[in-house]
Order: structure tokens, then sequence, then C-alpha cells
């Protein structure tokens, strides 16, 4: 498993952590391959979601590719049309009077694409966001509250008491494309 950037490093002794956020988790770090390559590991997520005849190259757009292996992993059930960011405003249940650890949040990126990706914590003007092509990569950056169009919670039998609000320090540059 990759390191997390010192900031964040908190993340792996948190327990138990939410299951979407310990499947995401041990992704970080994946990057697409430069060129015109792919990374199989990427492609390979497609191939168990079903979705490899629509998905078959690194440099489309992988956010909810992300988010769509993650919540597989975790025993969701997964929007229709996965693969599009703004679909993932049908998943789960509102999670948006406060989000918390684990929570899939929705951005908006123009006037019809989007981003997906799940929250690990918030500032006062950002939530820090752990997701799939993220500067190429599974990482976790900083996004605008403002882009924010939709919280969704994964619906829990439980919920870990780790599933609640992160307040975080407002370190690192602000995301404005997250492709």
């Amino acid at each position: 498993m990759n390191p997390l950037p010192p900031a964040y490093g908190w993340i792996d002794d948190l327990q138990p952590l939410p299951r979407m956020v310990a499947e995401a988790r041990k992704l970080y770090g994946t990057a697409e391959v430069q060129g015109s390559g792919d990374n199989p590991v990427i492609l390979g997520w497609a191939k168990e979601l079903g979705l490899a005849k629509i998905y078959n190259h690194d440099e489309i757009p992988w956010c909810g590719l992300f988010v769509a292996i993650v919540a597989k992993r975790a025993g969701k059930t997964l929007p229709t049309q996965p693969l599009w960011a703004r679909s993932w405003v049908n998943f789960g249940k509102d999670g948006s009077t406060r989000p918390q650890l684990g929570d899939v949040l929705v951005f908006r990126r123009g006037e019809t694409s989007g981003h997906v990706g799940i929250y690990i914590g918030e500032d006062y003007g950002a939530f820090h966001v752990l997701g799939g092509n993220q500067s190429d990569g599974v990482t976790i950056t900083r996004i605008a509250k403002d882009r924010c169009i939709a919280v969704r919670r994964p619906v829990y039998k439980a919920a870990p008491a780790t599933a609640k609000p992160v307040e975080l320090a407002a370190t690192g540059a602000l995301s404005l494309n997250e492709a």
C-alpha cells in the first residue's frame, strides 16, 4: 500500500474505517499511464465491474470508475451509469446535512461535467477528497465546497463510529480541474 501524505497519515490509524474509505485507501497512489499505454489495474477495475466494453483507455475520465470499484468492493449498490460522475447523485441516501467520513461527494465541473470522490474531511472552504483521476491518479485533493452538488451517504447496517465529520487544516492547493 502506498504511503499517504503526512497530513492524512491519521487515516491509517483510524479503526474501523468506513468500508468505502478502507477500499479506497488500498488504491491510493494508482496512476494512469501517460501517452498511449494504459494502467492494467485501472482497466481491470472496468473488467471487474463489467464495463470493459465502454471503458477501455485510462485517458478517459475515471473518477466514476474509481468510486464504482470502491463501492462494489465495499458491498454497496451502484447507481446506473456509474462511470458518469453526476450519476452518483443517486447513490445511497442524502447526507447533505453534514458530510462525514466515507460519504460520496459529487462536484460540478462546468455546466454538464462533474467529478466524484470520497469525503476524507473538510476545512473552512474545501472538502478533502480521496478520488481517482485527480492529477491522473488516486490522490487526496482539496475541492471548493461551493462546487459540491450532492453529498451521498452509503447505506449502513450499522455505521462505524468513525463515520463522522472530520475537521482538517486548509493545507495544499485548491483543485480547479480534477482531470
